[in-house]
């Protein structure tokens, strides 16, 4: 099981005004702001539920491949109103949200490149 991912940004403040505004519809809210005097060298935002941080970005270079990372929705509304906002706070389109049966019959995701090129997708496993 992952604990946690973090992966580096070009801008950290506005990718994490992106992802403030991205993630709210999947229940994930910014929970903790590391700063470089903290840590000795970079800055760091950590969003999660509740109280645990599990989805981080750093400031620094982001990596030339870029990254795909899946977050779990609770609904198909949810990966729809993820893909609505990620696109309203700057993302760009990856994959409209709908059914990808090849994966199986009741997986549905939506895919956002975020302000760096990274693959963000919120998927529901759930049937209709």
């Amino acid at each position: 099981m992952i604990d946690h991912t973090t992966f580096a940004v070009a801008n950290l403040e506005q990718s994490r005004a992106f992802y403030v505004n991205a993630l709210a519809p999947l229940g994930i809210a910014l929970l903790v702001d590391i700063t470089r005097e903290q840590t000795g060298g970079r800055a760091f935002a950590g969003f999660g539920a509740g109280s645990k941080p599990f989805f981080w970005i750093g400031d620094g270079s982001p990596p030339v491949s870029g990254v795909h990372i899946a977050l779990e929705a609770a609904s198909r509304e949810a990966v729809d109103a993820f893909h609505a906002a990620a696109l309203a706070a700057g993302g760009r389109d990856n994959g409209e949200p709908g059914l990808r049966p090849h994966y199986h019959p009741n997986y549905y995701g939506a895919f956002v490149l975020d302000l760096d090129g990274n693959n963000i997708e919120a998927v529901c496993h759930r049937g209709a």
